[in-house]
């Protein structure tokens, strides 16, 4: 999924958003004194079931509600969306429009990967996932990419998956509705051989990979309109005229 760097899940987003209201304490200053201020695992997981409307298909894999409050937020956030880029499309100014879409959680589920490593990330276990089983989209991001090209947008997609995985990658968006992806349009890690364009190259934080990539697509003459990403990662450090953050709440990538 994103990196082999990824904070685990229900832990990792509990830690952040402490050190986030805590105004960005040290973790020391910040560590529950009793027990009683942490919430049980059991709970959270059973919460994160719960928000996504958890269903198990007759081949035991679990997939998240259509009817769920999470299905319902989402939805809510592309009508917003969607609404915001045909109001762009009718004004265009001309030049080059596009979008970005993160990959994992915004526009692939990786909901039963979650549930089958207990929300643990694994490289190994992760890139035989990747490499055999075809996720399903996020609801409605599909049908809002697709929309987009329709209203003359560029669908452009940037995550931290590795160059290895690309053409499962690519199968798998192709497989679910997505707009094609190949090599001009879906930005993926290159540890090995980093672009010119990212100075910081393999050291980049999510951030900084992220954002040097939209400046690149930009630098070849695309306006971003929209940039849809799950985590603030995803989406911080400017190269768009506006950001969608998707719900998740199984991790936190800073």
């Amino acid at each position: 999924m994103k990196h082999s760097s990824r904070k685990l899940a229900v832990l990792g987003a509990v830690v952040a958003a402490a050190l986030v209201a805590g105004g960005g304490l040290a973790l020391a200053d910040s560590a529950p004194r009793t027990d009683k201020q942490i919430t049980n695992m059991t709970t959270e997981v059973a919460n994160i079931k719960a928000y996504y409307g958890d269903t198990v298909d007759a081949a035991g894999k679990h997939w998240p509600s259509a009817q769920s409050n999470y299905a319902i937020q989402v939805t809510g956030i592309e009508a917003k969306a969607e609404k915001y880029l045909a109001d762009k499309a009718k004004h265009d100014g001309g030049g080059k429009k596009a979008i970005v879409l993160d990959v994992d959680d915004t526009s692939l589920s990786t909901y039963n990967y979650e549930l089958e490593t207990t929300f643990v990330y694994n490289p190994v276990s992760n890139a035989q996932y990747i490499a055999t089983k075809t996720m399903p989209a996020v609801f409605g991001m599909n049908a809002l990419a697709a929309k987009a090209t329709s209203e003359g947008y560029t669908v452009f997609y940037i995550t931290g998956r590795p160059e290895s995985q690309r053409s499962y990658t690519e199968a798998n968006l192709g497989a679910v509705g997505f707009p094609a992806a190949g090599a001009e349009n879906l930005f993926m890690k290159n540890k090995d051989n980093p672009p010119a364009y990212l100075p910081c190259g393999a050291t980049c934080t999510t951030t900084q990979y992220k954002s040097g990539t939209r400046a690149h697509i930009e630098s070849l003459g695309y306006r971003i309109v929209a940039n849809f990403g799950d985590q603030e990662s995803d989406l911080a450090g400017g190269y768009s005229a506006k950001t969608f953050k998707i719900p998740n709440p199984m991790y936190f990538i800073p």
